[in-house]
């Protein structure tokens, strides 16, 4: 009987039909679509977001890896940013940072506001985090900073070429700390 039932559920997830398993851990929440993961509780979004800042703590400062969470690319340097606070509200910024930041680029970011961030669009909940990482990496910024809209990627944020890509499971996450 349970070979059965085994059969019949890979048969329905490799059709697509298998209910969603939700992410088992903040990496997995990363590759999700912010929408479904705005379905888990904002505790759980909460705990996902403490896992993946607790990781990145011991990534800080290394060599960045294909599995860095936060990496920078600088010129030929590649390194993991500065650890964050597990505990921060990371969509707290102090509103004299001077960056000017372009968000209508790739991706496009929604523009509808959504309570799982917050009662914030997307897109001010990436702004608002956009600002904040700036800030805490220590990244001046004398030009504008287009912040690309990055789905799907297996790290959180990544600073490449003068450019902040955000996967919006991140911000998604980092909405949950502030409410």
């Amino acid at each position: 009987m349970r070979a059965v039932l085994l059969t019949v559920a890979l048969l329905l997830s490799a059709c697509g039909d298998a209910p969603a398993r939700a992410p088992s851990s903040g990496r997995q929440a990363l590759t999700q679509e912010p929408e479904r993961l705005a379905e888990a509780s904002r505790a759980q979004r909460a705990a996902w977001l403490e896992e993946l800042l607790c990781a990145a703590q011991a990534e800080a400062g290394q060599p960045a890896t294909a599995q860095s969470l936060f990496p920078l690319l600088l010129g030929e340097l590649a390194v993991s940013a500065p650890a964050l606070d597990p505990q921060a509200d990371l969509l707290a910024v102090a509103p004299s940072h001077p960056a000017r930041l372009a968000l209508d680029g790739r991706g496009g970011w929604g523009e509808q506001r959504e309570e799982a961030l917050g009662g914030l669009s997307e897109r001010e909940a990436a702004e608002l985090l956009a600002r904040s990482l700036l800030s805490r990496w220590g990244i001046p910024a004398a030009v504008p900073v287009q912040v690309d809209r990055a789905a799907g990627a297996p790290y959180a944020a990544a600073w490449v070429d003068g450019a902040l890509r955000l996967n919006p499971a991140f911000v998604l996450l980092a909405a949950a700390a502030g409410e």
